[in-house]
């Protein structure tokens, strides 16, 4: 080969290795909801920017904390989501699923040209079943007006980490909108009943679900009928073209910065903890406005837990919530149903006595 030769041959494989992950915490770094497993049917969001999702029987999802002994770790990686069935099923409307939705900006603007077969976005992600067999992940965009999927389907050994590559290409009824709304969810479909499935479903191609009404082909293996099974899945990846690269790797800081676009919380660290600065317009209700430190998708809706007062005159207040809200700012109102509060007063929100208290701002696909 020439020297002008390798060179082209190098800039062309350093360009390929900076290609951007359209996934955020891919690697699943962020777990802002916390790590305590969830059973709730879902889909519950619990990982950041990944929801988990059963139906019948009963499954619970824990964070997952690799070792040396596998394999991901050696490539960076140190957190994955577990799914544990917990009550078998046969059900005909069973379920268990993880799923991750994508904004359609994000898509539009990625620089595949998602019309045209011969253009490629190529999926990547480690997965591992304490059940042998063949599973599914499948793609479902939300904007054009025919229900077209695409079901990529892989095959495991028992408790063996597996890493899926596979190249999707672009279809010419595929629309992704250039907004903030839903583009695409993606779901790692770990079993589904009958009422989802039939044998004839294809994969690796593009298919009418409003035909079918199907979401993917039948499984060989019963996953929520085998008691203590597990799914293992961390390391996901979506980028333009059809190789699948080196995993990009992002400092937790960065990571945490975009999934906070979704969802925002902030937890009492302590007895007392501080949470906004307002001033009461009656004797009732205290304003507060925040500026968010991250912008969000949109708008964000409002939940908070634990229990809540003022300083000064440590009022109890009975109920928070949010009176205003653009995605760059919000204005808490708490209210004292006992009339405690003074009128043009400025008093601090804090948690009361409560190191569980927290707020929520929800902008989720």
């Amino acid at each position: 080969m020439s020297k002008a030769a390798e060179l082209a041959a190098l800039i062309g494989s350093q360009s390929s290795l900076s290609k951007s992950n359209i996934v955020i915490n891919g690697a699943m770094q962020a777990w802002q909801r916390g790590t305590t497993s969830i059973t709730a049917s879902g889909p519950q969001y619990f990982c950041d920017r990944f929801a988990t999702d059963h139906g019948q029987g009963g499954a619970t999802t824990s964070q997952l904390t690799l070792s040396g002994s596998d394999t991901p770790y050696t490539l960076g990686f140190r957190y994955g989501l577990r799914m544990t069935n917990t009550t078998n099923t046969t059900a005909t409307n069973g379920y268990r699923q993880y799923r991750y939705r994508l904004e359609a900006q994000d898509i539009a603007n990625s620089g595949w040209n998602y019309t045209d077969p011969n253009s490629s976005i190529t999926l990547s992600f480690w997965v591992r079943s304490s059940l042998a067999g063949t599973y599914y992940c499948t793609l479902e965009p939300d904007d054009q007006s025919d229900n077209y999927a695409y079901n990529i389907g892989f095959t495991l050994l028992a408790n063996t980490w597996t890493k899926v590559t596979h190249a999707v290409p672009g279809h010419s009824t595929l629309v992704f909108n250039n907004d903030n709304g839903i583009g695409m969810s993606i779901h790692w479909r770990i079993w589904l009943g009958t009422n989802y499935t039939t044998s004839g479903t294809g994969t690796s191609s593009w298919y009418d679900t409003d035909n079918s009404g199907t979401l993917s082909p039948d499984f060989s293996q019963n996953w929520a009928n085998t008691s203590s099974a597990t799914f293992d899945l961390t390391g996901f990846q979506m980028e333009l073209g059809e190789v699948a690269t080196p995993f990009k790797h992002e400092t937790f800081t960065e990571n945490l910065m975009r999934c906070r676009r979704y969802y925002q919380q902030y937890d009492a660290t302590n007895a007392y903890t501080r949470f906004a600065l307002g001033v009461a317009y009656d004797s009732s209700s205290i304003a507060a406005p925040l500026n968010l430190p991250v912008q969000m998708r949109a708008a964000p809706t409002f939940a908070s837990s634990g229990n809540f007062d003022t300083l000064p005159d440590t009022v109890d207040l009975d109920t928070m919530s949010v009176q205003h809200a653009t995605n760059e700012m919000v204005e808490f109102r708490g209210v004292d149903s006992g009339n405690g509060l003074t009128a043009n007063r400025p008093y601090v929100i804090r948690a009361d006595n409560d190191t569980s208290a927290k707020i929520q701002f929800i902008s989720e696909l």
